[in-house]
């Protein structure tokens, strides 16, 4: 089974490598692996085609201006062509065996996503450990570095809507709970490192999205948005 393997990345000089070397590494082999930049300027690409050589044609390259990661994270979805695809970002990194173990947990569930446990980095210092399961998301996300999903799920269900610009995710997973069509999977080991900051650091914009988002999807009234919507401005 082919897994095709994401990474949107925009000026991430500092810590591509280290995505690219835990997809490279993969005690799985059949990775298709597609990097969608968004017009890098401090030399992203430069390092990104350095590895083109180790990835023996399992690589694909798009680079030009998008409207946000969402944006990319959609393009890249279009491009791909694995039965199973996962998205990693390019400040976070795989475990070696996370595509080994996510193959090793796929049924013939036509709809499915199946994700891990995750470690959260600060800086170099290790920060802890994310293991959210799928039956707390009217509570909040699972570990998004870690999830795994099905073709047939982005091409029936929907992919990642772009008007929100940093919870896109936690909307995708709640409409896809919320669905009854999906089974979630969720493995019991690291499978993956989430470093701390970038857009997910927004932390009130963040708190605003996912207001709207659970009151769109039923899980608030109203008034808990509103609320939620003036504790965050």
């Amino acid at each position: 089974m082919k897994v095709s393997v994401i990474t949107p990345c925009l000026n991430s000089k500092a810590t591509i490598r280290d995505t690219i070397e835990s997809v490279l590494r993969q005690s799985y082999r059949n990775i298709e692996y597609i990097i969608v930049d968004g017009g890098s300027t401090d030399g992203t690409l430069d390092i990104i085609k350095e590895y083109c050589p180790q990835f023996q044609g399992r690589m694909r390259i798009v680079s030009e201006k998008d409207k946000g990661i969402y944006d990319a994270m959609n393009k890249g979805i279009r491009m791909s062509t694995g039965a199973l695809i996962g998205i990693i970002n390019s400040d976070d990194y795989y475990e070696p065996d996370a595509v080994d173990n996510v193959a090793s947990y796929m049924t013939k569930d036509k709809y499915q996503v199946i994700y891990g446990h995750c470690k959260l980095m600060n800086g170099r210092y290790e920060w802890g450990y994310f293991t959210s399961n799928h039956t707390k998301l009217i509570s909040g996300m699972i570990p998004h570095s870690t999830c795994f999903v099905t073709r047939s799920v982005y091409c029936d269900l929907g992919m990642f809507l772009t008007g929100f610009k940093i919870a896109a995710d936690y909307e995708l997973m709640v409409r896809l709970y919320q669905s009854g069509k999906v089974t979630f999977t969720q493995i019991e080991k690291i499978l993956g490192t989430f470093r701390l900051g970038g857009a997910s650091s927004d932390q009130k914009r963040a708190a605003r999205e996912c207001a709207f988002i659970k009151y769109y999807h039923h899980i608030i009234s109203l008034k808990e948005m509103l609320v939620e919507l003036f504790r965050n401005i």
